[in-house]
């Protein structure tokens, strides 16, 4: 009998492979990190090459760290940084230009047309996002006009186009198997959310041939095998999805209200709106969380820009704090913020202010205000600003949050966490093993190939060892500081001239 389920962990840095066991404990960990590339000021691309020779290399070690073989293992599942496009020769499987990553910005000419073609209200009603360069398709638009002859090979077929899911899926089959699944095929711009299938509009109105787009599948279903080479034998590989869905079902997340929040550099907050997708009017994002047993389910997405950036801030820039650490100690140190509030706004706002022009902003500074009340101030921020996207959630879904689960480096911060719930007013939950994201693509794969039997099963291993935090402040003194943080964004807002 199998012992292990391998989840691929593709990240924007670095490759991850993590082998769970049964009971969802983490067996053995190995990550290659992989070059960055910046062209130009705001562009950032990656060699396909070395994604997939850096998530191979990870996918080995991992077993050998556990000295375990192909044999071991039930089924391989693989989450991926959502946004970034690869585009390759479907003959010889080479790249034809470098990945482009989901930070980039060099695609935003192509968004301006499309604004100015008047095709905003047509992206967000069927595909539940806005016209923005952070998303696939334009990146598509970029390479084929970068790469000469590269429309009329994308005409005849001979190219293809894929997410890293995609493209990890077409290197691990040697070239067999050309697919993604719905939670990817979703961040593309180019995907309708409704009919579940590749937009015609929006193909024509981009110029991508729909010969070049893989199949879109269930996350849950086992796609193809990995080809022997790579691993000795055939391992099936049985889910996939995009790294914050695959994060809110790793969660457990499973029931229309259920949230989740990541705490990275960024915050990416998801909430299960079920079987139905709500529209947003607030600046959020529909989007599909799954599709398991042949139901698609939705939901909705706030991206809060910066987060734990904000703490390497006070490390690298400020320097009040040699490690990130120390944070959690010096804004105790303090009953209060002394009426300082921070707001991070460093790269602009994302949601739900999408201010491209706000920026960085101090307030309320007196001869009274210390290094600690800064530090607790921009730990407040953070949390601030998931309640930003919480309220929004509350007037686009009308689902009661009964509670946020969390993840990410920055919840292992209880002091954080705890000013989390205060803030929001209901508990926050940290799960004991805090690998979500490759666990949820793992769960999918286990799931699909017999590993683990249902839904019930994943949430006790989810639930395990997990850490609550209750809510301990009255709901007036939550709502003056959340005023006052409105206040201070107002501040920062439409700072930056043209």
């Amino acid at each position: 009998m199998s012992r292990f389920v391998l989840a691929l962990d593709q990240g924007t840095t670095s490759s991850r492979a993590i082998l769970f066991d049964r009971d969802g404990s983490v067996a053995a960990v190995a990550q290659q990190e992989f070059p960055q590339h910046f062209p130009k000021p705001g562009w950032v691309e990656h060699d396909p090459a070395e994604i997939w020779e850096s998530q191979l290399a990870a996918a080995r070690g991992a077993l050998g760290k556990a000295g375990a073989s192909a044999a071991d293992v039930a089924a391989i599942g693989i989450t991926n940084q959502r946004e970034t496009a690869v585009v390759w020769d479907r003959a010889s499987g080479e790249p034809i230009h470098r990945a482009i990553v989901w930070q980039s910005r060099q695609t935003t000419p192509i968004c301006d047309r499309l604004r100015a073609e008047g095709l905003e209200a047509h992206v967000r009603a069927r595909t539940g996002l806005v016209i923005d360069a952070y998303f696939s398709a334009t990146k598509v638009r970029f390479v084929l006009d970068a790469v000469p002859g590269a429309q009329q090979r994308a005409e005849r077929g001979e190219l293809a186009f894929g997410t890293v899911d995609a493209w990890l899926l077409h290197r691990l089959t040697k070239g067999a198997v050309h697919a993604t699944e719905s939670s990817n095929a979703s961040r593309t711009m180019l995907y309708d959310i409704h009919a579940c299938d590749w937009d015609p509009v929006l193909l024509d109105a981009l110029r991508v041939p729909r010969e070049m787009l893989p199949a879109v599948r269930a996350s849950s279903g086992v796609f193809a095998e990995t080809h022997p080479d790579w691993f000795g034998r055939p391992i099936p590989i049985a889910g996939i999805a995009g790294d914050q869905q695959a994060a809110l079902f790793g969660q457990g997340c499973f029931e229309a209200g259920r949230a989740k929040n990541t705490y990275g550099t960024g915050c990416f907050l998801l909430q299960n709106t079920g079987s139905e997708p709500r529209a947003s009017k607030t600046g959020l994002v529909t989007t599909i969380a799954w599709s398991v047993d042949g139901r698609v389910e939705y939901a909705l997405e706030g991206s809060v820009f910066v987060a734990g950036a904000a703490v390497q801030w006070l490390r690298d820039g400020l320097r009040l704090v040699s490690e990130a650490a120390e944070t959690e100690a010096a804004a105790r140190s303090v009953s209060d913020s002394g009426g300082v509030y921070v707001v991070p706004a460093f790269v602009g706002l994302g949601a739900p202010y999408w201010d491209e022009r706000a920026r960085g902003t101090i307030v309320g500074i007196t001869r009274g205000t210390t290094r600690e009340h800064l530090i607790r101030a921009t730990l407040e921020a953070i949390a601030f600003q998931t309640r930003d996207v919480v309220e929004c959630m509350g007037l686009d879904a009308g689902l009661p949050l009964a509670r946020l689960c969390v993840d990410g480096g920055a919840c292992r911060n209880d002091f954080l966490m705890q000013l989390q719930a205060d803030l929001l007013g209901v508990p926050v939950v940290r799960p004991g093993m805090l690998e979500v994201t490759a666990f949820g693509a793992a769960a999918l794969a286990g799931l699909a190939a017999g590993f683990w039997r249902d839904r019930a099963e994943l949430e006790s291993v989810t639930g395990r060892g997990a850490t609550r935090f209750d809510p301990a402040l009255g709901a007036d003194q939550r709502d003056a500081l959340y005023a006052g943080w409105r206040r201070a964004v107002e501040r920062s807002r439409d700072w930056e001239t043209a």
